[in-house]
């Protein structure tokens, strides 16, 4: 099942981004790819998404994304990096997680797919700026 969500992913590649929008080659943010792939994978989203802010609920420290993230998804061990896990990511100590990416490669150099303002849905190294923001890994389970 990994390699479809990394090819169901990779497809999304220069998708512009576009708030709250999950339409490959039309627009999407970090949920929208996540969501696209969803569907593209396992069909039918497992809930209706409302309607979010740009900044996730983080001056009410609302952990929205996090909590939907453990709803659908089962969380792993931080130990194990893997394609297609999904990372939530901390922008900032402190802040709410509100970004999202799928993991593309484990090795040798690991690598993951997101969307964010300014660059859209591209692959990117997972360098140690990004690894120390990431605050939980899952995998995809459906059943």
């Amino acid at each position: 099942m990994s390699v479809a969500i990394v090819e169901a992913a990779r497809s999304w590649i220069g998708t512009p981004y576009l708030h709250q929008a999950s339409r490959k080659s039309v627009g999407c943010d970090c949920l929208g790819l996540l969501r696209g792939v969803w569907r593209e994978v396992f069909g039918a989203e497992p809930e209706q998404v409302p309607i979010y802010t740009a900044d996730w609920s983080e001056p009410q420290g609302d952990e929205r994304l996090y909590r939907a993230a453990m709803r659908h998804m089962r969380r792993v061990d931080e130990a194990i990096l893997a394609p297609g896990q999904v990372l939530l990511f901390r922008m900032r100590e402190g802040a709410v997680a509100k970004h999202l990416g799928i993991v593309s490669a484990a090795d040798p150099v690991p690598r993951f797919i997101h969307a964010y303002a300014g660059h859209g849905v591209c692959e990117s190294p997972l360098s140690q700026p990004w690894r120390k923001r990431i605050v939980a890994r899952f995998e995809i389970s459906q059943g």
